[in-house]
């Protein structure tokens, strides 16, 4: 598969434009055209590591020996790889994936990009091609992120966790957006979603491809509620969710999650109101219940002067308040 160039006019350490022939494939557009331009010290090291694969040699590994990225990208779509494994059954790979020595385990590797074409090969029994480039951690996760933007395949909300993952890893927002090829106000819109939305609901959700930012926004609103969070987390346990399609999962707990949030503002806007009155109708008295708070309005002759009386004498009705609370308890 050709491929673009990642680091296309990047500079070098010497600060002169890196001449790579041009590649046809998928070309960066609006912001990311702007990005890839001016990306700083960290893509300039990822240009003097030279992480473009034309021209580089392939070599075939056992796929039992590469490890996934030490950060996930996507999903799990299941009906997608399938799809993957059986082209791959047919055709062969096509391109091939990126892995580097592994840091920690000796004589193993980690997948840089690529990890589903290693995954289809293992199931097949078959070896996958790949080029091997000892890369740092940083130009790891910046060629990761990157391959899959070219690619353009990744959903909003796999890319919104995995920006997300970067975060809590440690990494800062620029080598983030780098890696995404995005500008701080599409990262801060996916973190937003990401650190409001439970992984565990978005994962069981899926990658919902045919979902986009505004969706997710909004269904970031309604469940950073804390009861609508148990909600979420509860539903997505439902055996019959796991039948539907992502895209399905997400429009049945957005709808829910929708109704119960209007029948709570339904419910928070029938208060209850109950009166009072002393037997000589000196003192009356509304009282108004909403569920989450109570009022009193003291009226008629006396009301205001008997209001006055209950406010300082607050500090003790809660004595005793408290007091009978306990008994109650003993």
């Amino acid at each position: 598969m050709a491929r673009r160039n990642l680091f296309q006019n990047i500079k070098d350490a010497d600060g002169q434009k890196v001449d790579r022939p041009a590649t046809s494939g998928y070309a960066a557009r609006g912001a990311s055209r702007n990005m890839l331009a001016s990306i700083g010290e960290l893509a300039e090291k990822a240009a003097r590591a030279d992480l473009v694969l034309e021209g580089e040699a392939i070599v075939e590994i056992d796929p039992t020996l590469i490890d996934q990225s030490f950060v996930q990208d996507r999903m799990e779509d299941e009906a997608a790889f399938r799809e993957l494994v059986d082209a791959i059954e047919q055709r062969g790979q096509d391109s091939p994936v990126l892995v580097r020595p592994h840091p920690i385990t000796p004589n193993r590797y980690q997948t840089v990009f690529g990890f589903r074409r290693v995954r289809a090969a293992r199931e097949l029994g078959r070896k996958v091609k790949a080029i091997v480039r000892a890369i740092s951690d940083n130009e790891h996760v910046i060629a990761q992120g990157q391959e899959n933007s070219a690619r353009e395949n990744l959903s909003f909300i796999e890319r919104a966790l995995f920006a997300q993952r970067l975060l809590d890893t440690g990494y800062d927002r620029q080598t983030i957006q780098t890696a995404l090829t995005i500008d701080a106000p599409m990262l801060t819109r996916m973190l937003s979603v990401s650190s409001r939305v439970p992984e565990e609901v978005a994962v069981a959700i899926g990658p919902s491809r045919a979902v986009g930012r505004d969706r997710w926004l909004e269904f970031a609103q309604l469940v950073e509620i804390p009861e609508a969070r148990r909600a979420a987390v509860e539903l997505i346990r439902l055996p019959e969710l796991a039948s539907l399609t992502s895209d399905v999962r997400f429009e049945r707990l957005h709808s829910e999650l929708k109704s119960r949030a209007r029948q709570r503002r339904g419910a928070s806007a029938k208060s209850k109101t109950e009166k009072w009155q002393t037997p000589d109708m000196a003192v009356a008295a509304d009282f108004t219940d909403t569920g989450r708070s109570l009022s009193v309005a003291f009226k008629s002759r006396d009301g205001r002067q008997f209001g006055r009386f209950v406010v300082d004498n607050l500090e003790r009705l809660y004595d005793e308040f408290k007091q009978r609370n306990k008994q109650g308890e003993g």
